[in-house]
């Protein structure tokens, strides 16, 4: 790394610690009355501590942090410190836990869920607001987020979760088209009374406390929508333990600990323990290993390939100095993939996108590009991190250059004779993307003689080439929203196709159809016992995988360094962050 890189990261990190009110310190303060100033460690009762700010890295910029249009894991994890919603994950177990509702009960048919706000959750203050103080928030807030959930539109992308799972939703959004506005909103979203909210679904669904975590569902006022509108992106006002403070197009995004926060630790300690969360955007992994060396950040979200040697063995021990630091690794709930558009002519052949998941050395990738951060996906799309779905049972790709050469010159393109110049477009990821395609572009020539160029730009921009039908053939990842193996299936599901290749198809990029895979997938749906509704999946995943509905490389393999002085800060199988419990320890 040059000097120049080296200075230009300090600059910015110093901007980010003055745009915040201070640097994680290494003391233990208090001021004369008791009271902490920003930026000061002070112990709190039973042994934890407040004060100091967390700083993370993501190497592409958030797209959006309005609730209904969070479609990416860096506006998903930046978000989830600043709303909340009915429910939200435990970020050890991945189960639903209280978040605004403190308590629900579901009917004896599983079809009606009841919550129990609780009293005295205020939105953060924000000019949206008359007097610019955040106002209460009730069941009516719940009743409008979910009437606009249930609303096609094109900076709705839960659209597709909710329509055809609450009732009356899809008879809503139709009148909507037509210019009718249903008194009521949708029917199966109703206010009880300010703090009792209801939902009836329309058959039962086995993971619908898990869907409600998502950030579809966190609760934002009206106030908000009406004085932003699209400018929400940017304009984040909720109720969480941190408030956004500033943004900085990508560069940094500043959050502020809610002092109004509702939630108390067992100790009665009022939430949060940290004074601030700031992320940063440095998209090459090198400088973002060297700032977190020379304590610029409390994490590292996983290491630089050619690094990765010098940090950690395949066993899991930090080498040299990294030893000094706290190691955490896990397979997640995520999947890395390449995506075909069936809808044009060259990939809706299936026997070519068979040829292509054949040629593919999955192993190779994992073990000299990844350096063992990943397991080969030699099964379907759903990855094995789900205790209760036997991911290994399903058959998928092994490298076979020979049966891929074969089903090639099946497809029309005997030794790659006559295909066209592939474009694969990938988005930036500090360096692991392109190696990734790199790797894929070398066995495509080799063992197919076809020529790929590698095109890469800007995650959103990328974004919105998949999903308007204007890539061929594209690099993809797929991280859960909530923990059930559905989340990934449901990315095949032909109901999520826009009928126009210009209409966005953000759930199903690849507009794959089966009406096999539909049967199976929307039977698994309606079933309730869950050992049935996972072997319905499985069928469904093994219908997928025999039609090459995509290549799945690898399914990830999480690695976090944290600082020693960081606590309560677990990992899990979705990279869930929950920040309102995390706290810094003097160091």
């Amino acid at each position: 790394m040059t000097q120049y890189i080296k200075l230009l990261i300090s600059y910015l990190f110093i901007i980010l610690f003055c745009a915040c009110g201070g640097e994680s310190t290494n003391t233990k303060n208090t001021t004369q009355n008791g009271e902490r100033k920003r930026g000061e460690i002070a112990e709190a009762k039973g042994g934890k501590y407040y004060g100091g700010v967390f700083r993370i890295n993501e190497s592409e910029f958030l797209r959006s942090l309005y609730p209904l249009n969070i479609t990416e894991v860096a506006g998903h994890r930046i978000a989830n410190s600043i709303y909340e919603g009915l429910v939200k994950l435990d970020d050890e177990t991945l189960t639903p836990v209280a978040a605004i509702a403190k308590s629900w009960t579901v009917s004896d048919d599983a079809k009606t869920y009841r919550f129990t706000l609780r009293e005295g959750v205020y939105y953060h203050d924000n000019d949206c607001f008359k007097d610019g103080k955040g106002r209460l928030i009730t069941a009516k807030d719940f009743k409008y987020v979910f009437d606009l959930l249930c609303t096609s539109d094109v900076n709705n992308q839960g659209f597709n979760f909710f329509r055809d799972r609450i009732k009356g939703a899809n008879a809503y959004d139709a009148a909507l088209k037509k210019g009718e506005k249903p008194a009521g909103g949708v029917p199966g979203a109703r206010v009880i009374d300010d703090y009792t909210f209801e939902i009836e679904l329309e058959q039962p669904f086995g993971s619908f406390l898990q869907l409600l975590a998502m950030p579809f569902c966190y609760a934002f006022p009206q106030e908000a929508i009406e004085k932003y509108g699209t400018d929400m992106r940017l304009n984040a006002v909720g109720s969480g333990p941190f408030k956004l403070k500033a943004v900085k197009e990508d560069e940094a995004v500043i959050m502020v600990r809610n002092n109004n926060y509702w939630g108390k630790d067992e100790h009665g300690n009022q939430l949060p323990y940290l004074d601030g969360v700031k992320y940063s955007f440095m998209k090459q992994d090198k400088a973002t290993l060297l700032a977190f060396e020379e304590g610029k950040l409390e994490m590292k979200y996983r290491l630089p390939l050619e690094l990765a040697d010098e940090v950690v063995d395949r066993q899991g021990n930090l080498l040299g100095k990294y030893t000094n630091f706290v190691y955490q690794d896990m397979v997640t709930m995520s999947v890395y993939y390449y995506g075909f558009q069936h809808k044009k002519e060259l990939f809706a052949n299936k026997k070519l996108r068979q040829a292509f998941n054949y040629a593919i050395d999955r192993d190779a990738i994992v073990q000299y590009t990844l350096k063992g951060q990943g397991l080969p996906a030699y099964n379907g799309i759903v990855p094995p991190a789900f205790p209760a779905y036997d991911a290994a049972a399903i058959k998928g790709y092994t490298f076979n250059p020979e049966k891929a050469r074969q089903l090639l010159a099946e497809a029309g393109y005997p030794n790659g004779k006559g295909f066209p110049k592939l474009i694969h477009n990938i988005n930036s990821g500090g360096g692991r993307n392109e190696q990734v395609a790199e790797a894929t572009q070398k066995m495509l020539k080799e063992n197919l003689n076809i020529d790929v160029e590698i095109i890469k730009m800007p995650f959103a921009q990328h974004l919105e080439n998949l999903e308007t039908g204007k890539a061929d053939f594209w690099r993809a990842g797929w991280v859960a929203d909530y923990p059930d193996p559905e989340n990934f299936l449901n990315l095949l599901y032909s109901v999520h196709i826009p009928p126009k290749m210009s209409d966005k198809s953000y759930i199903n990029s690849m507009r794959y159809a089966s009406p096999q895979y539909d049967a199976a997938f929307s039977k698994g749906l309606a079933t309730v016992d869950d050992a049935e509704r996972n072997k319905l999946y499985r069928q469904a995943d093994q219908i997928a995988t025999d039609d090459a509905a995509i290549i799945p490389l690898f399914y990830y393999k999480d690695i976090r360094l944290l600082q020693p002085y960081v606590r309560n800060y677990p990992q899990n199988a979705m990279e869930y962050r929950d920040m309102t419990e995390v706290y810094l320890v003097p160091h």
